[in-house]
């Protein structure tokens, strides 16, 4: 509601008069008010016009924070309202952000900070495409001595070098018919490297620290990443898509970000290492 707040009241060369009291256009109350010099107005008349000022300064000074900590120096598109019925189910709308607050929503640059955006990075001397393509390849097996080849029964469509190839929703289900393999195996880990990590760790446990450091790889070989993260200065960072409280730190990317993006802006140098 506080973008729909507007004045601009004048109090240059008011002398005596009320002539610059931010009273509303046509024959109200307040415009009346304001055509009768201070001097002549009754005493309660003067209260009246007291109150009515404080009232809207108050009114402007509430539209004024709610306009700067929403949209000032910030493009307003972020916040660009989408008809609800053009929302996908999982969605978040960039209009619902709090005051303070942006949603990393893919309908605008700020889907670059997504896992699913394609931006391409060398990480410990491997290609990737994306951090979803990164993140899905570790429910693979990595050779045919991996544990996940002696369920023969299984069947894997793609190899961990294709799957790395993959961002956006493509890598997303891809990733989902190797849940249902990890499932049907009875398995809650993914790997790196031979290392077996806890995929719903409820801790900041290793798969946390190397998503985080596949992040920062992606960040640092592209400029695009940067700018738009430290264009979000010191908002809140929210995800486009509905999560639950008890969500495990690896999945809020969000939150990650903001941790990051702190650390950039105490240590800029951090950028090119």
């Amino acid at each position: 509601m506080c973008k729909y707040l507007r004045y601009e009241p004048s109090w240059e060369n008011r002398e005596d008069t009320g002539s610059g009291f931010p009273h509303a256009s046509g024959g109200s109350f307040f415009t009346e008010l304001t055509k009768i010099p201070l001097k002549q107005m009754p005493f309660e008349m003067r209260n009246t016009y007291r109150i009515y000022f404080l009232l809207w300064m108050k009114i402007l000074l509430v539209a004024s924070a709610c306009t700067t900590t929403k949209y000032g120096g910030y493009p307003g598109h972020w916040w660009k309202e989408i008809p609800r019925m053009e929302a996908k189910w999982w969605e978040v709308l960039p209009q619902d952000a709090q005051v303070g607050e942006v949603v990393l929503s893919k309908r605008n640059e700020l889907g670059i900070l997504s896992h699913f955006a394609h931006t391409p990075f060398l990480f410990e001397g491997k290609q990737y495409e994306s951090v979803e393509g990164f993140w899905q390849m570790l429910k693979f097996p990595e050779d045919e001595d991996d544990p996940r080849r002696a369920f023969i029964q299984i069947k894997w469509n793609y190899t961990r070098q294709e799957v790395a190839k993959l961002y956006s929703f493509e890598a997303l289900y891809v990733g989902k018919k190797a849940d249902e393999n990890m499932e049907r195996m009875g398995i809650n880990w993914v790997s790196y490297k031979g290392q077996k990590m806890a995929y719903n760790e409820p801790l900041k446990g290793e798969l946390y620290k190397l998503i985080r450091s596949v992040m920062w790889a992606k960040l640092r070989q592209n400029k695009n990443v940067q700018r738009v993260l430290l264009e979000t200065k010191n908002l809140k960072l929210i995800p486009d898509y509905k999560m639950k409280l008890d969500t495990p730190p690896v999945f809020k990317y969000h939150k990650m970000w903001m941790e990051i993006r702190d650390e950039v802006i105490a240590n800029p140098q951090l950028l090119e290492k």
